[in-house]
């Protein structure tokens, strides 16, 4: 052999011994979501009395998880705002505090289920044991199985009442505010502000009576797939109680 060749054997040498080119580590990082590293999609239910903070921790779950965040609420008071026959039957019952029919909660319910092939965050429902009865015969009709687990927000109700009468909502953006917790700093949105007509010291109470004459109920028709969080604490412990809980499932 020359010595050419007998110079560059430590080199071919070197080269068998390195990695193929593909298996080298990118420096790119996984931007996978939590749900498609899942084998199925979640199915979660969140509940609380009015002004629990759900609104708020839903904004976090459906961007964590990829949801589709189902608000009966918001549902409820776009049919009010259209004029819709669901609107007309439900505003009556909106407008006293009280609870709207199963009957018609149900069937918004039913239309969306179809829709929700990643996961979904169902926000407001149920909040009676027959509406869990039925939420139960929707999913297995929609082929969706069970629910994952039940997050449920307690909060006590002094801070409920003062979290609900101070509530402001933008009628333009849908944005809402509170006078002392999340004070409007834009003068001119501020003149636009409108309190709900369900969020008087009155009519909350009148809802904290029937969340409570139905909460055990709906929490004892999932048994231990619900799970307690302190809705007391700030925003970002109470997600971080969340998050630990959710990704457990």
């Amino acid at each position: 052999m020359s010595r050419s060749l007998l110079s560059l054997l430590p080199v071919l040498l070197l080269l068998l011994l390195l990695p193929p080119i593909g298996a080298f580590t990118s420096p790119t990082p996984n931007l996978r979501s939590s749900t498609s590293l899942r084998s199925k999609p979640l199915k979660l239910i969140i509940t609380g009395a009015p002004a629990s903070g759900k609104g708020t921790q839903c904004e976090n779950l459906k961007v964590k998880y990829d949801l589709k965040h189902l608000s009966t609420g918001d549902m409820l008071r776009e049919a009010v705002a259209n004029g819709t026959p669901t609107g007309i039957k439900a505003k009556e019952y909106m407008d006293s505090g009280k609870l709207v029919p199963d009957t018609v909660v149900c069937g918004i319910i039913s239309d969306s289920l179809s829709s929700c092939a990643t996961g979904f965050l169902l926000d407001g429902f149920p909040r009676t044991s027959s509406q869990a009865e039925t939420l139960n015969s929707l999913m297995h009709d929609n082929g969706l199985g069970s629910i994952d687990c039940v997050i449920y927000l307690d909060v006590n109700e002094e801070s409920l009442v003062e979290r609900v009468t101070g509530r402001r909502i933008d009628p333009e953006t849908g944005n809402s505010y509170h006078v002392k917790f999340k004070p409007c700093t834009d003068p001119e949105v501020t003149q636009r502000l409108i309190q709900r007509s369900d969020d008087t010291e009155e009519k909350v109470k009148v809802r904290l009576q029937e969340f409570r004459a139905n909460v055990d109920a709906v929490n004892g028709a999932y048994g231990d797939k619900v799970k307690t969080v302190d809705g007391n604490k700030s925003v970002e412990e109470v997600w971080e109680q969340i998050r630990e809980i959710v990704d457990k499932v």
